[in-house]
């Protein structure tokens, strides 16, 4: 028996996934707004002249919320779900995309941008399915996720401000702001709505 071949999974597997992992209606729109977001971001990045895969970032961004339907009711952490459960699919390189979505945890400005730091941005543009500023975004997310508990919300903050790090270094290069995503959505056609 050979070794099962790593695979980027293509938009209708990741439709599929969703499907199997019950993935309910209202976080599979918003995989599917954060997944266009990426896509701006990254073929706005390849025309910079970085070496991206845009089949990643999509597959990526699609997943990115994989595990949450099945963490809701017990409170496990839905990043590292979504980690096992692409690592059970075989699929690596998604895998750690999805397990640092929330949180990166090897974050070097200096090193450039990877996919990974595409789908973590676009994430937090991405209020239910409505592109959204990072403040507004960090609004909703102490609102609904700090609980009152100030370590917490300390924490937080925190990486928003690494996502507001992020989001000054990677639009330097890009040809649009961030308030201009809204808008770039609205003409393009997405790879999602292609398939």
């Amino acid at each position: 028996m050979g070794i099962t071949p790593v695979t980027i999974p293509g938009v209708n597997e990741c439709l599929k996934l969703m499907e199997q992992y019950h993935m309910l209606p209202n976080i599979r729109e918003h995989s599917i707004m954060v997944t266009r977001v990426a896509e701006i971001i990254t073929n706005g990045l390849i025309s910079a002249g970085y070496d991206l895969s845009l089949k990643t970032v999509i597959a990526g961004a699609m997943l990115h919320d994989i595990g949450k339907t099945a963490c809701l009711d017990n409170g496990d952490d839905h990043a590292a779900k979504g980690f096992e459960i692409c690592l059970a699919h075989n699929l690596e390189p998604i895998a750690d995309i999805v397990a640092e979505h929330v949180i990166l945890k090897n974050y070097a400005p200096e090193n450039g941008y990877t996919e990974k730091e595409i789908v973590y941005y676009a994430d937090k543009r991405v209020n239910h399915h409505q592109v959204v500023s990072l403040e507004e975004r960090l609004v909703y997310i102490i609102k609904r996720y700090g609980l009152n508990n100030e370590m917490r919300c300390r924490a937080i903050k925190q990486n928003y401000m690494r996502c507001q790090e992020l989001e000054k270094r990677m639009f330097s290069l890009l040809t649009f702001e961030p308030a201009d995503i809204a808008d770039l959505l609205i003409p393009q056609q997405s790879t999602i709505e292609q398939r």
